[in-house]
């Protein structure tokens, strides 16, 4: 009877240790691939525990200064370890760059640390880069039952556009990259395969719509621009008296002046655009998205009283300017010949104007209508208020580099901006018909 118990406990345990191996797998390693033009560029990440059992050395115990202490060891047994090949047999040249240890988190193994390696690899001579055999068994080499995950994050023949960054929960999000494979052991013959790397050719056109795409997609996201374009409008349809904002432009004065504006805004951003794209104008990146918010803040305090009475058109082409630079850093990493980098700028910025247009379409009829109501005068103060308290929210996290409560607030908000939208328009057609139906009743007595 004892011997049946003990049995019975030990199934029990076995059965909830792998429950528990099943519930929590180890994470797997990821290969993230950029396609040039002459080279590809990627990412290696690691998880620490796996490279710990494959290297026999306590890097996941010990991880503090770990890049400091071992970098040089690191890097002599990565390069032991990444060889990709020509399918006649021939080395590609590989480099290693920086290496950091970050916190991950995922769904499936929970929160682990991880090295990230920045890596480059180039071909011999007049071999075609999107065909090759990626021979790669870091980790692998050890542990049998690990997995390297291979995609690929940038290839402009193919559309394929992943910019860096995290959405406002805090999670990475992969869901643009192509998925190329999974190197992985193979258990029935007792060997790792050769990893062949065979991507589609393209075409110039995919890489043009995927460009249009990528701007569209960097002006939806860009609550920060958006912002700016939408507070230096608030006083459009109204005109300066004794230096306050007291009567009211015409429609189509206020179409005209909008129009102005808006032009101004994509002459400057067009500009360092292109400059910055090529390399001709270089700022800081945290310079420039400190200037950004700046230029909400000063854009926020003029919509309140005006500071530059009938120079919003300079405004906006002056501020249009910094922002351009900033939508440069998007196409400098691409490492694209000019033909391509040129197609690049034309094809981001008709996307970056395209939703600007749906944006100002949008908005701007509902703007002109509550700005023939009394209600108009609380509206762009206390629209312009909210503008110039994100403004300093973005000018404090930029110059700290790390988010806050105000920052934070507005990302969430951001994932509502239908329904905001939606309230302007229901909110502006009853406020409009409630004023006009007093002044009727007022007519009447």
């Amino acid at each position: 009877m004892n011997r049946i118990k003990i049995i019975v406990l030990v199934v029990s345990i076995f059965t909830f240790c792998v429950k528990e191996v099943i519930a929590h797998p180890m994470p797997s390693s990821m290969v993230i691939l950029k396609i040039h033009d002459k080279h590809i560029s990627g990412e290696l990440q690691l998880p620490l525990g796996e490279l710990q059992s494959a290297i026999g050395m306590g890097v996941n115990d010990n991880s503090e200064r770990l890049v400091e202490r071992l970098g040089d060891s690191l890097r002599i047994y990565l390069q032991k370890h990444i060889r990709p090949r020509t399918f006649d047999g021939k080395p590609w040249k590989v480099e290693l760059g920086e290496m950091k240890v970050v916190e991950s988190k995922s769904e499936l193994s929970g929160d682990y640390k991880e090295l990230v390696v920045a890596f480059s690899m180039a071909p011999p001579p007049s071999y075609d880069l999107r065909n090759f055999y990626f021979d790669y068994d870091v980790i692998l080499h050890q542990v049998a039952s690990h997995k390297a995950l291979v995609a690929v994050k940038q290839d402009w023949q193919q559309g394929i556009m992943h910019e860096d960054g995290t959405p406002s929960d805090g999670t990475p999000s992969d869901t643009t990259m192509q998925q190329v494979g999974v190197i992985e052991w193979d258990v029935v013959n007792n060997k790792l395969n050769p990893f062949q790397i065979s991507l589609q050719q393209g075409s110039v056109w995919q890489g043009f719509k995927s460009m249009v795409s990528l701007g569209v997609k960097h002006i939806a996201e860009g609550t920060d621009h958006l912002l700016f374009l939408l507070v230096l409008l608030l006083p459009i349809p109204l005109l300066i008296n004794q230096k306050k904002w007291a009567s009211q432009r015409s429609v189509r004065e206020s179409l005209v002046h909008i129009l102005k504006v808006v032009t101004a805004f994509t002459v400057g951003h067009s500009i360092t655009l292109l400059f910055g794209a090529l390399g001709w104008v270089f700022l800081p990146s945290k310079f420039i998205e400190v200037l950004i918010g700046v230029s909400i803040l000063v854009s926020a305090i003029h919509a309140i009283k005006p500071i530059f009475p009938n120079r919003e058109i300079y405004i906006a082409l002056g501020f249009g300017l910094i922002h351009g630079l900033a939508f440069a850093n998007t196409l400098q990493d691409l490492n694209l010949n000019p033909f391509k980098m040129i197609l690049s700028i034309l094809g981001f910025n008709i996307g970056i104007e395209l939703m600007q247009l749906a944006v100002i379409v949008a908005v701007i009829p509902w703007l002109l209508l509550l700005s023939r109501t009394s209600f108009y005068a609380f509206f762009r103060v206390f629209g312009a208020v909210l503008a110039g308290v994100a403004a300093l929210g973005w000018i404090i996290e930029r110059l700290l580099d790390e988010p806050n409560i105000i920052t934070n607030l507005i990302a969430k908000a951001a994932n509502y901006s239908s329904w905001l939208l939606g309230i302007l328009i229901v909110g502006t057609v009853l406020l409009y018909f409630l004023e006009k139906s007093k002044e009727d009743m007022a007519r009447a007595v």
